[in-house]
């Protein structure tokens, strides 16, 4: 039997909400959808055509309601991030992958 240490410092709130991820050496947007998002990360579920790896730099495009739009000023919340980890195991079962990505920030 394997032990599993959890090494998160935040907390994360389950949320399923469509994103768009671009990644830059594919010079294009995929879409997708969170899973679970934390001050420090989030865990989106991708086609598994996406041609994402770990270390690829994405930026994370969370779109906002019309009414959340209109009070903001913007159509969408955009996160830079590293890709920490792609999870392989449910292609078969659902044609996704895991993609596990930690925010930086981008200056």
């Amino acid at each position: 039997m394997e032990t599993v240490i959890e090494q998160r410092k935040e907390n994360r709130c389950d949320i399923s909400w469509p994103v768009s991820i671009w990644l830059p050496e594919a010079n294009r947007f995929f879409n997708g959808r969170s899973a679970n998002v934390s001050k420090g990360g989030v865990y989106v579920t991708m086609p598994m055509t996406t041609p994402v790896r770990a270390g690829n730099v994405v930026e994370i495009n969370f779109p906002r309601s019309a009414g959340l739009a209109k009070e903001k000023g913007q159509f969408a919340r955009i996160k830079n991030g590293k890709v920490i980890r792609v999870e392989r195991d449910k292609m078969l079962a659902d044609a996704t992958i895991g993609v596990a990505i930690r925010f930086e920030n981008m200056n």
